[in-house]
């Protein structure tokens, strides 16, 4: 059945307004800081009470501001696994994991056992928290919420405080935990390469509202609005003069392109990923601008390059992503005077 949610909540200046529902799986919550997505979890969670809506786990309501239903944080069975993790300072590894349970002494610490082993925390048993690294907490503050056996994972930015290798460490050893809980999961980030990973569907929040939502393949692929273009990533966004059924006039790289869709009255932005973008020598096919160089910079494994209109000198920066052979694989090259805008790849954007 999985999780209805349909609430709002009012702060001066800001609204929160969400709408969405889980269908299995890992469902993301992608947005900028500050858009409302911790703060959908702590109302879901029962942290924080919304003003309004309803929110249902598997046919139970948690919250239901017309039935006067609130419950409580320990009623919800909610798992949510903070930032920050969480964990009671003062207390060892196994005493953090033991909080979490109730029953017999033998059967706590039998389970406790388990959860040790299967989540490589041998030995650190007797330590506190600020003797265990960031990817250790992490590893014990999972340990401690799946001992609740919540109905459902909520996990928000999961891998902020993390860097490099153990953060990749990390997410794979995420991606099979995920699979053995077989529960619903709920994912906050900011990171869109953290959500395409991890989710299988997709929410777009902007300003505390829900301004896109589905499979995260499709969303990606067709973002539909400029600001849910941005958000997965998106750095080649132009403003649009409509010129016909299949042709448009992109006002900020001073440029007409043809489409392979029809452009319908409602589009106002063209965008296309920086990766689709390709050289060429010749101006031999459609949309191929002539460029002149405009920047470059590197990454360990890309050369981005800006261009822009050579016709045009006062046009916007345009972004393209080539990969690198090696690492010795860098600084400025010439380039083919011409960049093909593939079709296929445009974006038409309300």
């Amino acid at each position: 059945m999985g999780l209805e949610v349909q609430m709002e909540k009012k702060f001066p200046g800001f609204q929160l307004n969400v709408d969405f529902h889980t269908e299995g799986g890992c469902m993301g919550i992608l947005g900028a800081s500050g858009c409302g997505k911790s703060m959908t979890l702590k109302c879901i969670a029962g942290i924080e009470k919304s003003d309004k809506g309803k929110i249902v786990l598997n046919g139970r309501i948690l919250y239901d501001s017309e039935k006067k239903i609130s419950l409580s944080v320990q009623e919800r069975n909610v798992g949510y696994l903070f930032q920050n993790y969480a964990l009671f300072p003062t207390m060892t590894v196994e005493q953090n994991l033991a909080v979490a349970m109730k029953g017999k002494k033998r059967e706590k610490e039998q389970k406790i056992k388990e959860q040790i082993r299967r989540f490589r925390l041998e030995g650190l048993e007797r330590r506190y928290p600020s003797q265990i690294s960031g990817g250790q907490q992490q590893r014990v503050a999972l340990a401690r919420m799946l001992l609740h056996q919540p109905e459902i994972i909520m996990l928000d930015e999961p891998f902020s405080a993390l860097d490099g290798f153990l953060k990749d460490e990390l997410q794979l050893e995420m991606l099979e935990l995920l699979k053995d809980y077989g529960k619903d999961v709920l994912m906050v980030s900011h990171s869109r390469d953290e959500i395409f990973r991890f989710c299988d569907r997709l929410i777009l929040l902007e300003d505390g509202k829900s301004i896109l939502k589905g499979s995260t393949a499709e969303v990606f692929s067709n973002p539909e609005k400029m600001e849910a273009a941005k958000l997965t990533g998106c750095k080649n966004i132009s403003a649009v003069q409509k010129m016909g059924t299949y042709e448009i006039y992109a006002k900020d790289w001073d440029f007409v392109l043809k489409t392979k869709e029809p452009v319908g009255d409602e589009i106002r932005y063209v965008g296309i990923r920086g990766h689709f973008i390709y050289p060429v020598w010749e101006k031999t096919e459609e949309n191929t601008m002539e460029i002149a160089i405009a920047g470059y910079m590197e990454t360990p494994f890309e050369k981005q390059y800006l261009f822009r209109n050579a016709c045009a000198p006062g046009s916007s920066r345009i972004w393209w992503m080539q990969k690198k052979d090696n690492f010795e694989d860098g600084g400025q090259e010439k380039l083919p005077p011409y960049m093909v805008f593939p079709k296929e790849a445009l974006m038409l954007l309300r």
